[in-house]
């Protein structure tokens, strides 16, 4: 109680000060027109914008204060450098999803009051609904959800946000029977508590949303499966919104996890902390972990089944950052060796040029996701000498110094032996052009989040894998948080040029996300995350990467098994790297 009596009179003392500015104007620096001006106190991001008069190709969606994203009815009443973005930047996207997502949730329940709607997960370019009741939308009512949700649009309504006591936004939830965010509240308590409003409608979005619902107009509404597919504009063709979705694969992937979840009673994020909070920990660990383990040894069969048939000797596996690719691998040699097989790991990471040597991309920084930073030459000789017999002596990269090391002992294949190679490139046809896909067996790996933080607001598997990232990064590669959250757009760029590409080729897809792993990334995260100075940019990710790990109710990490996937990420594994 004290303690909030002292934070009272602190923010007091502060609201007295910044009232007795109200006369005066306030500096702004807009890092987009190079531009210095002066504006009352209390002018909003959005008043600012009329006066900044720039012009942009598409619409303003929120803003960048002091390297921390702010919606656009921010006032100002310090000092600031903003920088203001739209739809091509990737919290703009975000922004923009958010806001549909809000769209979409007025319309269903207007037009089905009666259900409920959750988008599932993401899927290419948009995202994935379904009704709990399975409802199976016909064409006419599809069309009129479309309707709605243009009536929605176009009506331009308001979107604010407010902090208010805790109890009063449950009040406002109940009113909706929103379940799964009163969940989220009461189990992560706090005197007061954000809420967005979407008209009269309630919701919460972990960052900025649009001003209205009118900055989300280009969107389409297809049926899939059995429920919905949201396509939204592509990010880097604002223009084009595709809804000709071709993911099967991918889908079938995060189906099958999805209602998995749901059968473990974990689908939202309140779900899990108030398990958490039972006491079941433990026993939600154990469980993910064997889920695993029977995937992994279902593919192990695939490829033992692919040996017999076709000749097999290849396993490629690709994924995109921290999908666990490396104990992955290795867990999949241990269910190779059960099959009488003798399984040899070879990472493309070992294969790296010298990092001097990296090619630059067009920002002219060096570019680690392009294939050439990978030496091909000398990994398809290997390949190629391994495959008739000879001993290879193979490289070790240190990511530390950025040179390559030699293995004293070389590598050698037998008749029972099973290659598998890792890296983000292994589906690339180019990687291995002298081997017949015939003599290939792909496995595609990714973190495809399942739990999401409500019933409309789910967790983007980036996140996930920044997180994984950031912990592995500062303990083994000597980058801190800093570090990895500036080459993290690049690895993203990377991702959708160089890997997403060749997903659907795979022969198999494995989902290395653990519902429970973001409990347990919490703590590791969070100290790392808070050493970024908010003098850089990157500091607005730290941000809201912070506020995003504050929903979840910790977990020890002292139950999970040493062969863990998250051990990669987490330490403790007993598998060398």
């Amino acid at each position: 109680m004290q303690q909030n009596y002292k934070k009272i009179i602190i923010f007091t003392h502060q609201f007295i000060k910044y009232m007795s500015k109200r006369e005066q104007n306030i500096d702004v620096y807009c890092l987009n027109t190079k531009q210095s001006l002066s504006v009352e106190f209390g002018t909003s991001l959005s008043e600012l914008l009329q006066q900044l008069q720039f012009e942009q190709p598409y619409p303003i969606l929120a803003a960048s204060v002091n390297n921390s994203y702010k919606d656009l009815s921010y006032a100002i009443y310090k000092p600031i450098n903003v920088e203001f973005f739209d739809i091509r930047h990737f919290e703009g996207y975000r922004v923009y999803q958010r806001t549909l997502s809000f769209v979409m949730q007025m319309a269903t329940l207007q037009l089905f009051p009666d259900d409920k709607l959750r988008i599932r997960h993401s899927l290419g370019s948009g995202f994935y609904a379904e009704f709990d009741s399975k409802r199976l939308l016909g064409e006419e009512q599809i069309e009129a959800l479309k309707s709605k949700m243009s009536e929605i649009v176009k009506s331009a309504l308001l979107i604010t946000r407010s902090k208010c006591p805790t109890q009063q936004v449950v009040q406002a939830y109940e009113r909706y029977d929103f379940d799964d965010r009163i969940e989220l509240l009461e189990t992560r308590p706090h005197l007061y508590s954000t809420v967005n409003y979407l008209g009269d409608m309630p919701g919460y979005f972990y960052g900025p949303l649009a001003p209205d619902s009118s900055y989300v107009e280009r969107f389409d509404v297809v049926r899939y499966y059995n429920g919905l597919y949201v396509a939204l504009p592509l990010r880097t063709n604002p223009e084009q919104v595709d809804a000709n979705i071709k993911l099967d694969k991918m889908f079938d992937i995060f189906h099958e996890y999805q209602e998995w979840i749901d059968i473990m009673g974990v689908p939202t994020v309140g779900d899990l902390n108030r398990r958490v909070m039972d006491g079941d920990a433990s026993e939600l660990i154990k469980i993910a972990e064997a889920f695993h383990e029977i995937k992994i040894s279902n593919i192990a069969n695939a490829i033992t089944q692919a040996n017999q048939e076709r000749g097999v000797k290849l396993a490629l596996i690709s994924g995109p950052s921290s999908s666990g690719k490396t104990t992955f691998s290795k867990r999949l040699g241990v269910q190779l060796r059960v099959r009488g097989y003798d399984p040899v790991l070879i990472a493309l990471d070992d294969y790296f040029v010298d990092r001097d040597k990296t090619p630059l991309g067009p920002d002219g920084k060096p570019d680690f996701e392009a294939l050439e930073a990978i030496d091909l030459a000398t990994l398809n000789d290997h390949l190629s000498r391994l495959s008739q017999g000879e001993s290879v002596e193979i490289p070790r990269y240190d990511f530390i110094s950025g040179k390559r090391q030699w293995h004293e002992k070389p590598l050698k294949l037998t008749d029972r032996s099973i290659l598998i190679l890792e890296g983000i490139h292994a589906l690339n046809p180019n990687l291995t052009p002298g081997i017949s896909d015939g003599l290939k067996f792909k496995i595609y790996i990714s973190c495809f989040t399942s739990v999401a933080m409500d019933n409309f607001s789910r967790i983007p598997t980036t996140d996930n894998r920044m997180l994984r990232r950031t912990i592995r990064d500062n303990a083994t590669r000597g980058n801190n948080a800093l570090r990895t959250l500036q080459m993290w757009p690049s690895v993203r760029h990377g991702e959708e040029k160089h890997i997403f590409p060749y997903q659907e080729n795979a022969d198999v897809m494995f989902n290395s996300s653990l519902f429970y792993e973001i409990s347990v990334l919490r703590a590791l995260a969070e100290p790392l995350l808070r050493e970024v100075s908010d003098s850089a940019p990157e500091y607005a990710e730290a941000k809201r990467m912070l506020k995003f790990l504050d929903n979840f109710v910790p977990i020890s990490p002292e139950e999970i098994p040493p062969t863990s996937l998250l051990r990669e990420f987490i330490g403790g594994s007993s598998f060398k790297y």
